[in-house]
C-alpha cells in the first residue's frame, strides 16, 4: 500500500529548511555601513480590535488586501528598496554563479511500481521542474510521461499530485500554477501519453484514489470561491466525491460531506485498498495528527459508509488490509505508536490485536511489501528501519549507510522489491533497490555532486532548554573547524505540527559549508521526533517551549564557541517563520541576522485567510480567552517594540502564497521598519508568481538563495575568498 501522508504535512513546512550560503570574493561590508535606510511610507490607520477586553491596534490592516492599488504600490516600493540594497553587494553575482554550478547535477525521485510499470522523476540538473518517467523494466529505456517544463515558459507550473491506476494504464495528476495550493487534476493515458478530456478543478489538499476497474477515482474539493480574492478565500466545508471518467465534474457523485459547523474545517482524503475491496476515508479535524477513519465496501451494492474509528484526539494511519482485517499504526495509549489489527466484522476495541508493540523509538511510518511490514522509526531524529513478518515477528533491520533519513519503501503485498532513498547533510540522496526476501540493498541511482563529503563532518549534540528538557541538534561544518567563536553560523528549526526535521542534503547548505559556515538544525518540541508527548509539549499554551528550545540552541552554540552573536543568523519558514519572528522579538540582542520566510506573524488573524483556521488545532483560537492570552504573548507582530534595536532582517514571502497569506509578512515588515531604532536594515523580498514553496522553479530558488546569501554576507560581515 502506498501510504498517504498526514494532512498536517500538507499544511505546513515545504520550505527553506536549509542554510543559504555560497562562496564569494572581496571583503564584505558591515550591515550598518551607510546608516539607517529610508523605508517606504506605510499609512497607519486607526483600526483597533477588542479581544476579550484587550484593545489591539492593527494600523496596517490595509496591507492584507493584495489587490488594492495602495498595497501594490507599497510592494513595488519595498521590492525596489530591497533589490537596490542587494545589488550593492558585489559577492552576489559570484554566489549565483556558484549555486548554479552546484545545482547542475542529475537527481532522481524514488521509483514506485503500479500495474507492472515503474514510475519515477528525474531532473537533469537545472530543469525548473523534474520530469516524470515510466519504464516497463529496470533495464529498459525510460520514457518521459509528463514534462511540466513544457507547460509554462518560466517553469511556474508544477506537478503537485500523482496517482496511477491499479492496472498501470491511466494517470491522474494535479497541476499547480505559481506556487498556489489550488490544484487542477487531469487524466493521462500512460501508453499514448495523451490526455483524456476529464478536468477536475478547485482541489486542495487531496490526492486521487482509483477504483480497481480504473473507471474513475475519488477526490476531495472545495466549492469555487464566489467573490473577493480567490486565493485568500477561507477554505471550509470540503467535500469528498467520486469522478467517473468521461463525465463532467458537475456530475460527480458526492460520497461524503458535512454541514455541521463543528466539521467545517475538516478535510477528507480517501484511497482504495490494493485488493480493490474497500474505500478508506480519512477525516482530519484541522491541521492536527488526529483523525477519524470510515470505510465503504465497494463490492457490495449500496453499501453504507461505516464509521470505524471515530474517537477524538487519536491518530490512526491505515497501512493495509488482509480481507476484512485492517492494519493501522496508532498513538492510542502509546505516544511512540504501535501497529494494530482490527477485524471489521468485530471492530470493538476489546477485539483489537497488537501486531507490532510500541518501541522506545518513535514509529514514523509503515508499509506492507512482499508480505512484510517495513516500519520506519525515528531514533534521536534520524531513521531506523525494521522489517517484521505479518504476525509482527522481527525479521531484520535495514542496513542504512549511516546516520540520516531514509524514505520510500512503497509497494504491495505481492511485490518482492521496493525502493528507498537515503540522505544526510553530506550525502546527496542515492536511491536504493531493496530485495524484500533477502534484505539486500543495491544502488539504483547515485547522484554525483562535485564535492568531497569527507571534507565535512556531522555531529549530533544534546543541549538543555530553559526548563531542563534535553533537546537534540545536528551540527555540520568543515573538518578542522576552530572553535573560536568567529564562525558564521546559520541555525534552523521548525518546531510544530508534529513535523520531524530529519537530516537531508541541500545544495544551498553545501555552498554555505564551502564558505566555512556552520549549519545547525535544532529538533525542537512541537515536532514529531519523540512522539505525541514531544509534539504536545510545543503546541497551544505550551508554544513558548518551542521558542525557549530555539533560544537555548543559539546560546549553546555561542557558549561552546561555534559562533558569537554578530556571526549567528537564524532562519525558518512557515511555522518556522513564526518561530524566527517570535524569538527575534523576544531576544533581538542574541542574533546577528534573521531570515523569517513565509511566516505566520499575526497570530490574532491567522484564521481569517485560506486554510489558516485549520491551524487552531495547533495554535489555539484567538476567540478563546485563554488561547488568546497565550497567543498574544508571543505573536511576532504584536511583540515588536517601538524604539528597539533589531538585527539585520530579511523577510521573504510570495504574492501567490495562499497557505500563509502574504499579509502576515507585509504587516510584520511595516511594523518593524517603523519601530527600528538601530541602523540595521529591515527588508522584505516579495517573490512574484510563487507561493509557499512547493513547486518553485529551480531558477527562482537559485535567485532567492543568492539574495539571502548576499544579505547574510553583509549582515554577518563575512570575509570570503574565491577558491
Amino acid at each position: 500500500m502506498r501510504q498517504f501522508k498526514p494532512f498536517a504535512s500538507l499544511l505546513t513546512a515545504l520550505l527553506l529548511a536549509s542554510a543559504l550560503f555560497g562562496q564569494g570574493t572581496v571583503t564584505s561590508l558591515n550591515s550598518t555601513t551607510g546608516g539607517k535606510l529610508s523605508y517606504p511610507v506605510a499609512r497607519k490607520s486607526d483600526q483597533v480590535d477588542d479581544y476579550h477586553g484587550t484593545k489591539v491596534a492593527d494600523p496596517y490592516r490595509w496591507l492584507e488586501d493584495l489587490d488594492s492599488p495602495e498595497t501594490k504600490a507599497w510592494v513595488e516600493a519595498e521590492n525596489k528598496l530591497t533589490f537596490d540594497y542587494l545589488n550593492q553587494i558585489p559577492e552576489r553575482s559570484w554566489i549565483k554563479s556558484r549555486l548554479t554550478e552546484l545545482w547542475n547535477y542529475e537527481r532522481f525521485g524514488t521509483p514506485f511500481k503500479e500495474g507492472g510499470r515503474y514510475f519515477y522523476t528525474k531532473n537533469s540538473g537545472l530543469q525548473n521542474q523534474s520530469v516524470l518517467y515510466t519504464v516497463d523494466s529496470l533495464e529498459s529505456q525510460p520514457r518521459a510521461l509528463l514534462d511540466p517544463n513544457t507547460l509554462s515558459t518560466d517553469g511556474t507550473v508544477a506537478l503537485s499530485g500523482l496517482r496511477i491506476s491499479h492496472n498501470g494504464k491511466l494517470m491522474a495528476y494535479g497541476l499547480a500554477a505559481s506556487g498556489s495550493d489550488w490544484t487542477e487534476w487531469h487524466v493521462r493515458d500512460v501508453d499514448t501519453g495523451n490526455d483524456l478530456p476529464d478536468t477536475i478543478k478547485w482541489v486542495k489538499f487531496s490526492g486521487a484514489a482509483w477504483t480497481i476497474d480504473a473507471k474513475g477515482f475519488f477526490y476531495s474539493r472545495y466549492e469555487e470561491p464566489t467573490s473577493g480574492n480567490k486565493l485568500a478565500a477561507v477554505n471550509e466545508y470540503q467535500k469528498f466525491y467520486y469522478h467517473r471518467l468521461g463525465t463532467r465534474q458537475s456530475d460527480d457523485v458526492l460520497v461524503y460531506s458535512s454541514n455541521d459547523e463543528k466539521q467545517k474545517r475538516w478535510t477528507y482524503r480517501g484511497f482504495v485498498t490494493d485488493d480493490g475491496r474497500y474505500l478508506i476515508l480519512n477525516l482530519s479535524p484541522g491541521a492536527s495528527s488526529e483523525n477519524r477513519v470510515y470505510y465503504k465496501d465497494l463490492q457490495a451494492n449500496n453499501a453504507p459508509l461505516v464509521k470505524l474509528l471515530d474517537e477524538s484526539g487519536i491518530a490512526y494511519r491505515f497501512i493495509d488490509n488482509d480481507g476484512p482485517v485492517f492494519w493501522f499504526s496508532t498513538d492510542k495509549d502509546t505516544p511512540h505508536k504501535k501497529v494494530i489489527a482490527i477485524d471489521t466484522r468485530a471492530p470493538e476495541q476489546k477485539n483489537w490485536k497488537v501486531v507490532i508493540p510500541e518501541a522506545k523509538e518513535t514509529l514514523n511510518g509503515v508499509n506492507v511489501v512482499g508480505d512484510k511490514f517495513v516500519a520506519s522509526y525515528l531514533k534521536d531524529a534520524h531513521s531506523l528501519v525494521k522489517v517484521y513478518d505479518l504476525q509482527g515477528h522481527f525479521v531484520r533491520e535495514v542496513e542504512l549507510p549511516g546516520i540520516g533519513s531514509a524514505s520510500g519503501f512503497d509497494g504491495k503485498r505481492g511485490d518482492n522489491e521496493t525502493f528507498y532513498s537515503f540522505t544526510s547533510y553530506t550525502t546527496p540522496t542515492p536511491i536504493y533497490h531493496y530485495d524484500v526476501a533477502s534484505g539486500k540493498s543495491t544502488i539504483f541511482r547515485q547522484p554525483k555532486v562535485a564535492f568531497n563529503p569527507n571534507d565535512y563532518e556531522v555531529k549530533q549534540v544534546f543541549y538543555t532548554s530553559k526548563d531542563g528538557t534535553r533537546v537534540p541538534m545536528f551540527i555540520t561544518h568543515k573538518k578542522g573547524l576552530k572553535l573560536d567563536g568567529n564562525n558564521p553560523t546559520l541555525l534552523y528549526a521548525y518546531g510544530g505540527f508534529d513535523i520531524s526535521e530529519l537530516p537531508g542534503f541541500s545544495v544551498a547548505n553545501l555552498a554555505w559549508l564551502e564558505m566555512g559556515g556552520v549549519y545547525a538544525v535544532a529538533n525542537l518540541r512541537g515536532g514529531g521526533e519523540y512522539g505525541k508527548e514531544w509534539h504536545e509539549a510545543g503546541m497551544k499554551s505550551k508554544k513558548q517551549n518551542v521558542f525557549d528550545d530555539f533560544i537555548a540552541a543559539a546560546e549553546w552554540l555561542i557558549k561552546n564557541k561555534y559562533t558569537s552573536t554578530p556571526r549567528l543568523a537564524i532562519t525558518g519558514g512557515s511555522n518556522g517563520g513564526l518561530l524566527v519572528g517570535a524569538v527575534l522579538t523576544e531576544r533581538p540582542e542574541l542574533f546577528g541576522a534573521a531570515l523569517p520566510a513565509v511566516g505566520v506573524m499575526d497570530m490574532l488573524r491567522f484564521p481569517k485567510f485560506t486554510i489558516g483556521a485549520a491551524w487552531m488545532t495547533e495554535y489555539g483560537s484567538p476567540d478563546n480567552p485563554e488561547d488568546f492570552k497565550a497567543i498574544y504573548a508571543y505573536s511576532p507582530l504584536h511583540n515588536i517594540k517601538q524604539g528597539a534595536s533589531y538585527p539585520p532582517t530579511l523577510i521573504t514571502t510570495a504574492d501567490h502564497d495562499d497557505r500563509v497569506w502574504p499579509g502576515h509578512s507585509f504587516k510584520f515588515t511595516a511594523t518593524m521598519q517603523a519601530a527600528q531604532a538601530g541602523p540595521a536594515p529591515i527588508l522584505i523580498r516579495i517573490e512574484t508568481k510563487a507561493g509557499h514553496g512547493a513547486g518553485r522553479p529551480i531558477s527562482k530558488t537559485i535567485e532567492e538563495v543568492t539574495d539571502r546569501y548576499g544579505f547574510l554576507v553583509r549582515a554577518l560581515n563575512i570575509k570570503v575568498e574565491k577558491k
